[in-house]
């Protein structure tokens, strides 16, 4: 059985991205970006998070669709679009829904951690 997958650098070095990639990432963290204060201060309505959480999806949506990386780093972005998905997952449920926004934020970090981002 092989042994799971886990985020590591490329040889040292962050992995290379494309056009696609910061773009959408880029998308997401700015989305991030504006929603977290109203989310920080629990007046982020459930209809906000919806809206947050398709806004997000539609970015993964483009990522995975026009994205074209070298095998090594597309398996590693897969990981991080994991915890993005699953964060959006959790925001689109009824309850803990800023549960799904931290998962969010910590795979972004994971991402500027591991990948070249955007300038940001």
């Amino acid at each position: 059985m092989p042994a799971p997958v886990q985020l590591q650098l490329d040889h040292g070095k962050k992995w290379q991205t494309d056009h696609a990639l910061r773009q959408g990432m880029s998308e997401i963290h700015t989305a991030m970006e504006q929603s977290l204060p109203p989310i920080h201060k629990k007046a982020f309505t459930p209809a906000q998070y919806e809206a947050l959480a398709e806004r997000i999806q539609r970015q993964i949506d483009y990522v995975v669709g026009n994205c074209k990386l070298p095998e090594d780093a597309d398996q590693q972005l897969h990981l991080v679009l994991e915890w993005i998905i699953d964060g959006v997952a959790v925001m689109k449920a009824k309850t803990n829904r800023e549960h799904g926004a931290v998962k969010i934020v910590e795979a972004l970090g994971k991402y500027r951690e591991y990948f070249e981002p955007a300038g940001w």
